[in-house]
This record gives C-alpha cells, sequence and structure tokens, in this order.
C-alpha cells in the first residue's frame, strides 16, 4: 500500500478507526498503513441521518468506521434500510446503487459504498425537491 497524504484544516474533523480527531491547526498527516477514515464533510452526525437516503449514509458509515459490533450492527441496518429504500422508489437507477453499495459494504469496501450513497442522497434531493446547503 502506498501512503495516503491528507491535508486538513483547522478545525477540521478526522475519524480513524472509531475515534474522532479534531486539528487545533491546519496540518498535513500521513497514513502509512490500512485505516478506515473519514473526515470533513463525509461525517455525517446522527442527529443529520433526517431521511431515508441519508440513514442508509448512516448506516453505512457505522459499518465503516464503528467498532467491530458496531460495524456489524450497521451493515445489518444498511441491509434492511436498503431493502426498504428500494421498495419504496420508482427508480431503476436508484435500486442498481443502492444494490452496488450494499455488494461493496458486504466486500468490506465501506468507502466506496458510501460514496454511492451519496448519490442516492442527491437522488433523494431531487426528487423531494430539498435544498441541501451542507451536503454530503
Amino acid at each position: 500500500m502506498s501512503n495516503l497524504i491528507l491535508e486538513l484544516r483547522q478545525g477540521e474533523m478526522m475519524i480513524v478507526n472509531g475515534a474522532a480527531i479534531r486539528f487545533r491547526n491546519k496540518t498535513r498527516i500521513e497514513l502509512a498503513a490500512r485505516a478506515r477514515f473519514l473526515f470533513g464533510k463525509q461525517i455525517m452526525a446522527p442527529n443529520e441521518a433526517n431521511s431515508p437516503a441519508r440513514r442508509i449514509y448512516f448506516a453505512l458509515q457505522t459499518a465503516y468506521i464503528g467498532t467491530e459490533d458496531e460495524r456489524e450492527h450497521g451493515l445489518a441496518e444498511a441491509r434492511a434500510l436498503i431493502a426498504a429504500f428500494k421498495e419504496a422508489t420508482t427508480s431503476q437507477l436508484a435500486r442498481d446503487i443502492l444494490d452496488r453499495a450494499l455488494l461493496a459494504a458486504e466486500a468490506d469496501d465501506c468507502y466506496q459504498a458510501l460514496r454511492l450513497a451519496r448519490r442516492i442522497i442527491r437522488h433523494e434531493d431531487a426528487v423531494l425537491k430539498v435544498a441541501t446547503p451542507g451536503a454530503v
């Protein structure tokens, strides 16, 4: 694995292997080992999981960066939420994206699953005509 270099601004937050880190000043870090991480606007707070698509994202986020027990529960919850969303939507594209997201999460590629879930959030916002200034 090649090292990953990230530049973070003062006050920005990052979660690495389940631990929240807030940066007091602008910094540049290098991840030299495999880690489960999210930073900045990728991190969804529990109170932001206020729609079906956002609840899917939050469950997948938990499956990615939670503790071992939380990850297992997050993946199970993501399965249930995805099944409910697929049943309720008329969009075949949304169903296909959700299938791909679940396959990625089950293959322990939750970062990719989250990227796909963000597409579902944008789809949901467009269908519901929701303005999202701080979208994930």
